[in-house]
């Protein structure tokens, strides 16, 4: 009982503490710089594949997580995004996704995608109609 009740002073304690977002903002950037410095390590021609930095990227998720739950504020919030943002924009600005052109097959091929239903459909109508005029079957 007197853990659950510690716990609970914990809890309560924890939501009266306001967010101090300037030492939020004062510790970001060294998350920031720490990033930038492990994305020196990959080609600057595959900063659009995660697979590249996805261990560099997960950590400077942590470290801003860790530096806003330190400053006693929420993670994510609009500071802690926006510096995120600034973040994505120095070195993934150029990451945009292409738009996919949707064609047609060719014409070989949709023949014969329109062609089989088609076939089927009809074969099966007939199967129906000469098994429902031969009742003898039945």
């Amino acid at each position: 009982v007197n853990g659950l009740m510690m716990l609970g002073l914990a809890g309560a304690r924890q939501q009266t503490n306001l967010c101090n977002e300037s030492l939020m903002l004062e510790k970001l950037p060294a998350c920031g710089k720490s990033f930038e410095e492990m994305m020196k390590k990959v080609d600057s021609k595959k900063w659009c594949n995660l697979t590249e930095f996805i261990m560099y990227y997960d950590n400077f998720t942590q470290c801003t997580e860790r530096e806003a739950n330190n400053a006693s504020c929420f993670w994510p919030n609009p500071l802690a995004e926006g510096f995120i943002t600034r973040i994505h924009k120095q070195f993934f600005s150029n990451c945009t996704s292409e738009k996919v052109l949707w064609e047609d097959p060719p014409d070989e091929i949709l023949i014969t995608l329109i062609l089989i239903p088609v076939m089927l459909t009809c074969a099966m109508i007939t199967l129906v109609v000469w098994c429902s005029k031969r009742s003898d079957i039945l």
